[in-house]
């Protein structure tokens, strides 16, 4: 189910699977947005667009999470590739968990790799093959995380994360499309939304995320889990060889 959420500054798209009695963590998570704090300019962008789609689900590291995980994003990477190449949109997929809200960094990062990893084994037991233009080796600085086809850029978000940027009271992973980034590349505005972007981040937090880096010179996997990452640290990842059978679908 999907519905709008007001005031108009909210409203967006939500693959709603909470209950009645749960929290609105997406009516939350697109109030710590709006915060006149929060430092993203591209995410304040597409909250003014309308164009944050969120899911919520279980305690991230269930199983149960998975297919509607990936159901969510193969429909949010149908949505990107029908938008055209002049598009000025910006838009984002969050997947907001319903706890453990009690992790430390080290925790939650590896309950974050190990939901993508598990991720990935479902993408490829559907037929999808990795997403063109990026690669696949975890550690290379042209990586990308390939989901139903599409390129993504993860970020986490748990309660104790050392980022302030990456504090919210539940975990989340937002999907930001590299393709998008393209775009916003070609037109100049990438530039300067994370030049912006960092120095409200550094005025929030006094420094800049030590683990920053512009696409192409760092692996961007560092960045994921929002913990400051060692520099001999190896991405727990491991992509596997899609097989496709003959006349299976994509997502």
């Amino acid at each position: 189910m999907t519905r709008p959420l007001a005031p108009h500054a909210l409203r967006h798209t939500r693959d709603d699977a909470r209950t009645d009695t749960s929290p609105d963590r997406s009516a939350a998570f697109l109030k710590h947005i709006e915060s006149p704090d929060f430092p993203c300019v591209g995410s304040k962008a597409a909250l003014a667009q309308d164009a944050i789609r969120t899911l919520e689900l279980g305690a991230l590291g269930q199983r149960s999470n998975d297919a509607p995980l990936l159901d969510g994003l193969a429909k949010f990477a149908r949505h990107l590739a029908a938008q055209p190449h002049d598009s000025k949109g910006v838009h984002s997929f969050v997947a907001i968990f319903d706890g453990p809200t009690d992790t430390d960094e080290m925790r939650f990062e590896a309950l974050l790799w190990s939901q993508l990893q598990r991720l990935h084994l479902l993408d490829v037991r559907r037929g999808n093959a990795w997403a063109d233009g990026v690669s696949r080796t975890p550690d290379s600085p042209k990586f990308s995380l390939s989901m139903a086809g599409h390129p993504f850029f993860v970020i986490g978000l748990h309660p104790d994360a050392s980022r302030i940027a990456r504090r919210f009271a539940w975990p989340a992973m937002v999907f930001n499309s590299h393709v998008q980034f393209d775009r916003l590349r070609e037109d100049g505005r990438y530039e300067k939304m994370q030049k912006a972007t960092r120095a409200r981040d550094l005025a929030l937090q006094g420094s800049i995320n030590p683990n920053l880096a512009d696409f192409g010179t760092a692996p961007e996997t560092r960045q994921y889990s929002g913990r400051k990452v060692e520099a001999d640290w190896k991405c727990p990842f491991h992509p596997i060889n899609a097989q496709p059978k003959k006349g299976a679908p994509r997502d």
